[in-house]
């Protein structure tokens, strides 16, 4: 059995790291946890000031969007909002299939509707060139964005226009998705437990503690002045929802995450699907993380800047830590190596592993999803879904350093899925 000082210090840079981790999200798990309570206070503290409403220009970037388009059109017009406040410019990019047909159709049927088709010299450049385009041709002051596979449950705009209007300190309001297709398969019902996960944990956590969160793709109200001010959308971002978030918050804006304003997505529902939108998300990370390295330390309170940079490098912070625990666990078992370091870590190990699960299951009860079955896949997820974040991370790592490969906006596939 091989035993090294080296192996001993990776050893306890692994702990080191993991339980960072696992003690920082505990934080933002209670945070988060309890925020959902506020967060429903907050909800009917509006509803009885009765703030005005603004008039609001709904934009869906689509590029060969045929199978979802209609679907989700239909969803944005049964939105519980004035008529005469509302309109919905859906963004055609290029699309070879019947998009255009089919919003064209919707539109004779209802003046809230609107198509503009974004010349062919312009096309089919990503999403942020596609939303640059439309924001051109959007008639009012507070834009919103929703991809062309959502279906909004119909207060969800409402309630984020309420906490807009009412903080003029806000740049940008969040809503939560939920994986409309959840039951579709196992990489379905993963997808499903991590983004619950995640926006409990991660974003309502944030906003609890920091008054931060980031955009996501969809969902969000923002401030056109805002958009105008900071000169619109990266079209260098394949995450343009992360790059966005930065400069908010370096212009002094906030983003708030609104629980309760719900939208259904569809999530992949292969490997390959899922593979490359998270290749284009990782991808996406590394390029913000380049450009805003140096500038989020700047950031007041330095609170906001130090979680922005966590948040750019918790992929390859997670790698280190996942990877690390893998190789020592797997050579240590194998008796291939010797940890010569004194303690209970196999007892620290299991802590870890249960807390893991724990935080997530109680986040889980807040939208009644832990049921037997999400918690044995919880418990499931460490050991197999977690596992594929490591060659998400080295394909990224390899397109972006080493090969130094464009970035083209990859979009992902959508499949036929029946309303929630």
């Amino acid at each position: 059995m091989y035993s090294h000082l080296a192996i001993d210090y990776l050893f306890v840079f692994s702990v080191i790291i993991i339980w960072f981790m696992l003690a920082y999200q505990f934080i933002l798990f209670l945070l988060g946890y309890l925020y959902g309570f506020r967060s429903e206070r907050q909800r009917l503290a509006l509803e009885r000031d009765a703030v005005p409403l603004p008039a609001i220009s709904l934009m869906i970037p689509a590029h060969n969007e045929g199978i979802v388009i209609t679907h989700t059109l239909e969803a944005l017009l049964r939105l519980n909002y004035p008529k005469d406040l509302l309109e919905i410019l859906v963004v055609n990019d290029g699309s070879t299939d019947d998009t255009a047909e089919q919003v064209e159709v919707i539109a004779l049927r209802d003046p809230r509707v609107r198509l503009f088709n974004v010349p062919k010299e312009f096309a089919a450049r990503g999403k942020s060139a596609a939303l640059n385009r439309g924001l051109l041709h959007c008639k009012h002051d507070i834009i919103g964005i929703y991809d062309a596979d959502n279906l909004p449950e119909p207060d969800a705009v409402l309630l984020l226009a309420q906490q807009l209007v009412a903080n003029p300190q806000l740049g940008a309001v969040i809503g939560k998705f939920r994986c409309v297709n959840k039951r579709k398969n196992l990489l379905t019902r993963f997808i499903n437990l991590e983004s619950l996960a995640f926006q409990w944990i991660v974003q309502a956590g944030r906003w609890r503690l920091l008054r931060m969160s980031t955009l996501p793709g969809t969902n969000y109200l923002i401030r056109r002045s805002l958009l105008e001010e900071l000169g619109g959308w990266d079209e260098q971002a394949l995450t343009e929802d992360a790059e966005m978030s930065i400069r908010i918050y370096q212009a002094g804006y906030l983003v708030k995450f609104i629980p309760y304003a719900v939208t259904w997505e569809q999530e992949p529902e292969t490997l390959r699907v899922w593979f490359r939108q998270r290749v284009r998300w990782a991808r996406g990370n590394n390029y913000v993380l380049e450009k805003y390295i140096t500038q989020v330390f700047r950031i007041k309170p330095r609170a906001v800047g130090l979680e922005l940079f966590y948040s750019m490098s918790v992929y390859y912070i997670f790698f280190v830590a996942i990877l690390l625990s893998d190789l020592l666990f797997i050579t240590a078992w194998l008796g291939l190596v010797s940890i010569r370091v004194p303690g209970p870590y196999k007892e620290v190990w299991t802590f870890a592993y249960l807390l893991f699960i724990l935080e997530i299951v109680i986040a889980l009860s807040r939208e009644k999803e832990d049921s037997p079955l999400n918690i044995f896949l919880i418990a499931a997820s460490y050991f197999t879904y977690c596992q594929l974040w490591i060659f998400v991370v080295l394909k990224a790592a390899y397109d972006d350093f080493i090969r130094r490969r464009e970035h083209l906006w990859v979009k992902t596939e959508r499949f036929r899925v029946t309303e929630p």
